[in-house]
């Protein structure tokens, strides 16, 4: 596995994933309130524009080619297929926060399940178009 130059300072502070979500207050309900995402800032701008922040925790960049796609939508969907975008969120209990997110309106793709990598991973449509996965690490929760 490669990595950055060692003790070069980092260039990129922050990564922010912009959404655009057409039902707003549906969104900020359930990514927020449901899921549990901190509300870090939010604005209320000219003509009814209107964003909020939300703390996701650490973020990553995953960056995955065609077969590994294919590989992940095999092991956590049984063959749903991944838009080109998919969010992933860890938490501490797989099956407890999908079951809130279905209560909260997100369609269920695929239930929870442990992967070869030993994770347990379920798949959700979730508001604002997005799909997301859920995500325990072994050992956690």
């Amino acid at each position: 596995m490669s990595s950055a130059a060692g003790g070069a300072s980092r260039r990129v502070r922050q990564l922010r994933l912009v959404v655009e979500a057409e039902d707003w207050e549906a969104a900020v309900a359930f990514y927020r309130d449901v899921l549990g995402l901190t509300e870090e800032e939010a604005y209320d701008g000219d003509d009814g524009a209107r964003v909020m922040i939300l703390d996701a925790g650490r973020a990553t960049l995953e960056l995955s080619n065609p077969a590994q796609v294919r590989l992940i939508d095999r092991v956590e969907t049984d063959g749903v297929q991944s838009p080109h975008l998919r969010v992933a969120f860890e938490v501490d209990d797989t099956a407890g926060v999908t079951d809130e997110l279905v209560e909260a309106g997100a369609e269920l793709l695929a239930t929870p399940r442990e992967t070869p990598w030993r994770s347990i991973n379920s798949r959700l449509a979730g508001p604002a178009g997005l799909q997301l996965t859920v995500f325990q690490e072994p050992g956690e929760g």
